[in-house]
Formats: C-alpha cells, structure tokens, sequence
C-alpha cells in the first residue's frame, strides 16, 4: 500500500474518480464531502490511531474552503503532504497554496497518473500525533475568562463623547464602539468571573447620560469537540490578526446581530465564522443569536454584500447591522 489519502471535495463524480483511480495505484482512500465532515474525519483517524499520509482538497466547497482547511492542518500536522486541487485557480491562489510547506497544486481537469505524480513530489508525512496531546490542546482552546457584550442607548445627546469616553476607559472594558443602528455604543467587557461582568454592569448604569438596552454573556458555541477545537486553532492563527486590524480601522467595520435557529448553530456559526470578511463571531442569548464585526466598504443606502450573504444561510432568521462610528482619534 502506498499511503492513506483523505480526499475533500464537493463534487460526487470528482469523489468517485479519485477514489476508484487511487485505489487502483495502491493507495487507500477516504473521500469526503465538505470541510466539516473531513475534520470529523481527521479527528477519528487521530483517535484511532490511524493517521493520513496525504490530504487532497479542492479549495472552493460549500462550507470552509480548502486554504482555511490547508492554514489549520499545518498548523496541527505540519509535515503532511497536501495536494490543492481546483478548476477555478489563479496565480495568486496558487502562490497563497504553495507558500505552504509540502504542499502542491494541480489545476482541474487532470488525469490520474498526474494526480499521482504530484502527490510523489511531495515529502512524507502524516496526521498522527503523540498521545496523550489531545486533552492538553483542547483544554488550552478554552476560555480562561469570561465576556459579555452590553449595548447601550445614549439618552443625554450632548454627553455623548464624555460617557463614550468614559466607557472606553473603564477596567474590565475589552473595546467601545459607538455604532449607528438600533443602540448607540456596543461594549465588550472582560473579567475573571460572571461577578466582576456584573459589577462592571452596575458601573455602566451608575454613569448619566445612557441607559443599558441588554447584557448578554458570551456563550461558547455548543458545536463539535474536533470542529471546535479546528475552529480554536484558526482563530489564534487567522482571526487574531484581522481582529487587530480590523479595530485599527473603525471607519470600515460594521457589527451585524444575527438571529438564529439554535437547533442549528453547528451548520450556521461555521458558515459565518469561516466567511472572509467576518473579523470575529461570538455566541450570545442561549444560542438564538450571534455577534460579529464584518469589514468592508459598501455604497451609502446599500446592504453590504457580507450581510445579504449571511442572511441566506439556512436557519438565520434576521440580520441587523450596526455601522461602526469613529469617535476618537487613536
């Protein structure tokens, strides 16, 4: 047998092919078809103790594209061998797949022999880990403190600055933003325990000039253990980075607040965590709602093209979106 090769991508004939002509090369294959099912997939391999010896995927699928699924593999299984496939590629998607180590690329439509000469170019490698690792890699995804969002409505207009000010340097307050929607200041606020997000709840409301329209404590996303721990992993190696910037440009964000079906968050949280433009995505209210901030420039009186494509996800019930204001110089 020449190696394991778990194969990821949306087309059912595409599956097929690749299956039966790996298999006739001596290869053992699993095909999947989506991001997700191929993470369940890694993670049960991994359990067992039966690892991969080459990931094959194409980059444009239903759910997570293929660059995000290659930036969090490497991350866990550097030195796997992964082959990006696709009929839709560029220069430049081909420099992003190929920046990565042991990774090759082959356009669509190609023949067997080519997949298979490809895959041999590569150096070995595989998805098993030393035991034992697991347990400490999720516990180390948890959070170690617990957050809240408060959303607040200014009722005295002229102090407007002074109490945005005043919240925005508040000990225990993560970050500020004055917003134009249906509130007038959305605030992420940061402690240790839920006692210390109360006091600083009671704090806020002892300040004149606003009233608190809801507090709402950030709940972890009640998904799979294996696609949230993949979730863990790119937020600290992808979103961590774009939050950052993202708040360096407060003139282009937009926070949106997306009512949900939490029988399926799963399906929903995913879908928009992994959207490009979506900097971060928290889960409040029981599971019935999400916040995120989203970046990118729209023309005035236009939904921005992030939101209407949110709102066609399967089980979103409303979005409402709150353009974040520029209140001080930074």
């Amino acid at each position: 047998m020449k190696g394991r090769v778990l194969v990821i991508d949306d087309e059912p004939e595409i599956r097929r092919n690749l299956t039966i002509g790996l298999t006739q090369e001596g290869y053992t294959v699993i095909a999947c078809p989506d991001g997700i099912s191929a993470i369940h997939e890694l993670d049960r391999g991994r359990e067992k103790g039966v690892g991969y010896d080459y990931l094959v995927t194409d980059i444009f699928m239903p759910d997570i594209d293929g660059l995000k699924i290659l930036k969090v593999i490497k991350n866990q299984f550097p030195e796997l061998p992964v082959l990006v496939i696709t009929g839709f590629g560029d220069e430049a998607l081909k420099f992003t797949a190929l920046s990565e180590a042991n990774t090759g690329y082959l356009d669509k439509p190609f023949e067997i022999p080519e997949l298979v000469a490809a895959l041999e170019q590569l150096s070995s490698g595989q998805t098993t880990l030393a035991t034992g690792t697991r347990g400490a890699e999720a516990d180390a995804g948890m959070r170690e403190s617990v957050s809240a969002y408060l959303t607040i409505k200014i009722t005295d207009p002229e102090r407007s600055l002074e109490v945005f000010t005043l919240l925005s340097q508040m000990e225990g307050v993560e970050s500020c933003n004055a917003v134009r929607g249906d509130v007038d200041i959305i605030l992420l606020a940061q402690a240790s325990s839920q006692e210390e997000i109360q006091g600083l709840f009671e704090k806020v409301r002892a300040i004149e000039g606003l009233e608190i329209a809801s507090l709402s404590p950030v709940e972890r996303p009640k998904i799979d253990r294996d696609v949230n721990e993949f979730v863990d992993i790119y937020q600290k190696a992808v979103k961590s980075a774009s939050h950052d910037s993202a708040r360096k440009q407060r003139g282009t964000t937009s926070y949106v607040i997306v009512d949900i079906d939490p029988d399926a968050i799963q399906q929903i949280f995913t879908t928009v965590f992994f959207i490009d433009e979506v900097v971060f995505c928290d889960v409040i209210d029981n599971g019935t709602k999400l916040v995120g901030m989203i970046t990118g420039q729209s023309a005035v009186g236009r939904t921005p093209r992030i939101v209407e494509k949110i709102s066609q996800i399967d089980g979103v019930l409303r979005v409402r979106e709150a353009k974040v204001i520029k209140m001080l110089d930074e």
